[in-house]
């Protein structure tokens, strides 16, 4: 379903029985129009000429007159008040993207430099900007030739998935080849864990005829297709996809079609969602009820205007007065914020949100976890409790997490992965700890800096790294530095890992 045939289903009216009001509003208008037009009198004292050249305006039905913009005022109010609406209010907690798998064609047909700089690069630099559009979006990557393999699992962090996308090269994989068939039924298992509805997105060069059925049968998933081809080419299996096939631009016009299309289920079950409300729109209305409200100053145009303020008074709610410059004379803070958070400016709308929980939670998305948590201390929800346990794994304090989850679950017991991650937290503090033991020697570094992680059970020695202040061939190296030198190529990680799944799926197959 396209998004106008999905916004057309979906609008309604939430406040319908202010509707009744526009038949009385039109009877008056026009009981007001023809008494106005029946005492319009001409002077036949006057010249033609000149009687024509006084004349403002003309003298016929088609004339605009004031009750004319008072009526249409007054209709626009009355709409307004019934709360036209075609969408649900964006729930905080969820991203609003669907998950999506990227599934990345890597053969040696991807080297062609046709598409400059090539095809396999064109498609690599694709993925990180559609990765920059869906920020807190759940995405998966697949790459496959001879054989599909699972590259990054469902992860709402694009940068985990960065490297290993760069280290994709057909070098890397296992077997020759273009299982198309099997990168879907993989990229399918991976969506059927998800909660909400997700789409696919095959990026290639070439599709078989067969892999072209599979994927028209494929009914289960939103799948939209990004052709890394020069628009001259056309492909016999590309021309057979009844599926949205998008062939690469140089600008973002293709990533706007795919995300259209790999949204359309996702965006359906998001109005399908009785938990959430819907957004009511009409206060964009006010807009050109205030422009037509300008034409109260042309001379010969005033109006008792006390009726429709009287009436938009009742209608729109009172903000308190605020001196916070211009933009606040019509949005309230909120709503600013909601703006804000909408275009990913989470910083912009930690600072305009005055609902702590909102605030909080922008706070979180912007990566400021401390002031975040605090922030949430004012608010007993089990949500606040949730953001604060996630800002706590984010800042690496999974003593606090372990006790956020737990509020979370004593004030919703069946709040959504609260358990799930409560397991999570457990098991990392259980893993320290038992690291600690096994690393007890009794011994000590002392140094000028050291690093002491959270140990509250007394489990083991506190670990202690001492971190040279020198910079010389003899000195120390941390933990840290000691890892950033050892040169494993992503590339060298991922053709192992391939091979011994290849290997694993051979062995199965019989």
């Amino acid at each position: 379903m396209s998004d106008w045939n999905l916004l057309v289903s979906a609008f309604h009216f939430m406040r319908p029985l202010w509707l009744l009001l526009l038949p009385l509003v039109v009877f008056l208008w026009w009981r007001t129009r023809r008494i106005h037009r029946s005492r319009v009198t001409v002077d036949e004292t006057i010249a033609p000429h000149l009687r024509k050249a006084l004349t403002v305006g003309s003298s016929g039905k088609r004339r605009w007159q004031a009750i004319d913009g008072v009526g249409l005022s007054l209709i626009l109010v009355i709409v307004g008040a019934a709360g036209p609406t075609w969408s649900r209010q964006p729930d905080p907690f969820v991203a609003q993207s669907a998950p999506v798998v990227v599934v990345l064609k890597v053969t040696p047909s991807m080297l062609e430099t046709d598409v400059a700089p090539s095809r396999l690069e064109r498609g690599k630099q694709k993925i990180r900007d559609l990765l920059d559009r869906r920020a807190g979006a759940r995405t998966a990557l697949v790459a496959y030739a001879g054989t599909a393999h699972r590259v990054v699992p469902m992860t709402e962090d694009p940068e985990v998935m960065v490297p290993y996308l760069d280290g994709l090269e057909p070098d890397v994989m296992p077997e020759d080849g273009d299982a198309a068939g099997a990168a879907l039924q993989l990229a399918s298992e991976i969506l059927e864990r998800e909660a909400e509805p997700g789409g696919i997105l095959f990026v290639l060069d070439e599709l078989a005829a067969a892999d072209a059925e599979a994927l028209n049968g494929f009914t289960a998933s939103s799948i939209a297709v990004l052709a890394l081809r020069p628009g001259d080419s056309p492909d016999r299996g590309l021309n057979q996809l009844s599926a949205t096939s998008v062939t690469v631009t140089p600008d973002d016009e293709d990533l706007d079609r795919i995300e259209r299309a790999l949204n359309s289920a996702y965006r359906q079950a998001l109005l399908d969602n009785v938990d959430q409300p819907w957004l009511d729109r009409g206060h964009w209305l006010a807009w050109p009820v205030a422009l037509l409200m300008l034409l109260w100053f042309r001379r010969g145009w005033t109006m008792r205007w006390s009726g429709l303020a009287l009436l938009a008074a009742l209608v729109v709610p009172v903000e308190p007065a605020r001196a916070d410059g211009w933009i606040d004379w019509f949005p309230t803070p909120d709503q600013q914020g909601q703006r804000a958070f909408r275009d990913r400016d989470f910083s912009a709308a930690a600072e305009r949100f005055t609902d702590p929980l909102w605030r909080g939670y922008a706070l979180y998305r912007n990566g400021q976890y401390d002031e975040a948590i605090t922030t949430l201390d004012r608010v007993e929800t089990a949500q606040a409790a949730f953001i604060q346990g996630m800002a706590h794994i984010k800042s690496r304090g999974y003593r606090d997490a372990v006790r956020s989850f737990q509020t979370t679950l004593q004030r919703d017991p069946n709040y959504p992965n609260a358990q799930t991650n409560l397991d999570v937290a457990r098991e990392i503090v259980d893993y320290i700890e038992r690291t600690r033991e096994q690393s007890d020697t009794g011994e000590e570094q002392l140094g000028a800096d050291e690093v002491v992680f959270d140990n509250e059970s007394n489990r083991g020695a506190e670990t202690q790294m001492q971190v040279p202040q020198e910079k010389g061939e003899g000195a120390l190296l941390s933990t840290e530095q000691w890892m950033n030198t050892v040169d494993t190529r992503t590339g060298d990680f991922l053709r192992q890992r391939f091979m011994i799944e290849a290997r694993d799926q051979s062995r199965e197959a019989p």
